[in-house]
């Protein structure tokens, strides 16, 4: 591209430069000169004045040709312009969509990073719950096992109780038969003594015999009964202690329903918590599509800005062979001028 801030005298420098080394100081010869560096059209004006300035250009020799000659060199320093601008404002627009496009895959890749921290939380998180739901399992089972051993342990408490009852109920029907016969025999002693009162004097003898065995049966029945009131008290005791036993097994299945509600709670804490899990996973493969969707929109606009590229260095193709053409033309054009000043 042309160089700003061209001064004459340096257009003047490069001429007299080309001339003293026996060159002709054509526009691309200058150019080369200054380093390759100047607008033609600029380079071409200043020659201009010079050669104007030098006299060595004939007002009145001035033909049809050299007229046209002159035209078509402007024309010539016309189109490069134009081309100039036209790959400044071509090269301008590109670079312009090259930054968006920069700064979308810039955003893109902003978004994908922070997505990929979001699946890494959620990740964690679903391992946390999974370790929660694997702890609150392990309890439920623990606390169902202990459940059913309490519960076991009520049952046979129970049937012993049910036993110590029964058996209870067996020594007092035992007790209240003995005092049932003791009384009995006491009203038919006292009717046979009655009886054989009336009777001879042996008979009641042999009455007050019969009343000493009977004394002495009443005695060892007397001490079955003690034995077998001893036996109640002790079974009264142990029904006591069955009893508390009881309580305490009743309590303590108390305990067990409020840990089965506790467990319970635990159980809908753990569905809560699965219902969340699920939200999280529906979420982690909703944030997986975006960046799926957002990974295919980088590549499409990857190809977006290779497209762009590509347009680019066609334009800059062509613009260098526009370029070579208007020198072309314009060192055509300087060799019909140098052929037609008179030596």
């Amino acid at each position: 591209m042309a160089r700003s801030g061209l001064y004459k005298s340096e257009v003047q420098k490069a001429r007299d430069a080309l001339l003293a080394k026996g060159q002709r100081p054509s526009i691309d010869a200058v150019r080369i000169e200054l380093g390759n560096t100047g607008s033609k059209t600029t380079i071409h004006k200043y020659l201009r004045e010079l050669e104007e300035e030098a006299g060595t250009v004939d007002k009145k020799r001035t033909s049809l040709s050299e007229a046209l000659t002159d035209l078509v060199e402007r024309l010539a320093a016309r189109i490069q312009e134009e081309a100039d601008e036209r790959y400044a404002a071509r090269t301008n627009v590109i670079e312009a969509q090259a930054v968006e496009q920069l700064a979308a895959i810039r955003a893109i890749e902003t978004e994908n990073a922070r997505l990929g921290v979001q699946i890494t939380a959620i990740e964690k998180a679903n391992k946390h719950y999974e370790a929660a739901l694997a702890d609150a399992q392990e309890a439920l089972s623990r606390e169902t096992t202990a459940r059913q051993l309490a519960a076991q342990e009520a049952n046979s408490l129970s049937q012993r109780l049910a036993e110590n009852e029964a058996h209870r109920r067996s020594l007092e029907e035992k007790h209240q038969h003995a005092r049932d016969a003791l009384e009995h025999y006491r009203l038919a002693a006292k009717e046979q003594r009655e009886a054989e009162s009336r009777r001879h004097e042996l008979q009641v003898q042999q009455l007050q015999a019969e009343l000493r065995q009977a004394n002495q049966s009443l005695v060892g029945k007397n001490d079955e009964i003690t034995i077998l009131n001893r036996d109640g008290a002790r079974f009264m005791t142990e029904l006591t202690h069955t009893r508390q036993a009881l309580r305490t097994a009743e309590e303590h299945a108390k305990r067990q329903v409020d840990e089965l509600e506790h467990l319970h709670a635990i159980q809908s804490a753990y569905e809560q918590l699965s219902t969340q899990m699920r939200e999280r996973e529906a979420r982690a493969v909703e944030l997986r599509d975006q960046l799926t969707a957002s990974l295919g929109e980088q590549d499409k606009q990857s190809s977006q800005v290779r497209t762009l590229e590509l347009s680019l260095a066609q334009a800059r193709t062509q613009v260098e062979m526009q370029e070579k053409m208007n020198a072309q033309l314009q060192e055509l054009l300087a060799a019909r001028k140098t052929s037609r000043i008179p030596t």
